[in-house]
């Protein structure tokens, strides 16, 4: 018996962190510290558990976030019309990183009727882009 999906409506990043508790996001530490409409941020630290062999953060992660925080953002927008799902993710890795903090911060490009367009950016702590990513997101009617 499937439950039923996680209504993003009225949510901020407490009950976002409080949500993730015990899944892949959690797992990998990302931490929301903003949600709504319009923005989401988060950030996670770099630790080896994140590593790809050559010992730095593994571009699964870019990825993971970069969907998680689109998606969030995306479902807090399209509120309670119903779900929404990632159907594309273009991820580019500009820097390679093995510590330190790093923040990600997504923004809607387009929101229409049927699909949305956010683009996600992540910083260093110095403010350098470490990777960028889009992801399109299809909503879904209840």
């Amino acid at each position: 018996m499937s439950e039923k999906p996680l209504s993003l409506a009225n949510v901020d990043a407490e009950f976002m962190n409080k949500a993730a508790e015990g899944t892949f996001t959690d797992l990998i530490g990302l931490r929301f510290t903003e949600v709504g409409p319009d923005l989401v941020r988060a950030e996670w630290e770099v630790t080896p558990k994140l590593y790809q062999p050559a010992g730095i953060q593994n571009g699964g992660v870019y990825c993971t976030v970069i969907e998680t925080l689109a998606s969030v953002g995306g479902g807090v927008w399209f509120g309670d019309r119903g779900q929404v799902v990632g159907v594309n993710n273009n991820t580019d890795f500009l820097r390679a990183v093995s510590n330190g903090i790093l923040t990600a911060e997504a923004t809607p490009i387009h929101r229409g009727r049927s699909q949305q367009l956010w683009v996600v950016v992540v910083t260093d702590a110095e403010g350098r882009t470490i990777a960028r990513g889009q992801v399109r997101l299809q909503n879904l009617t209840a």
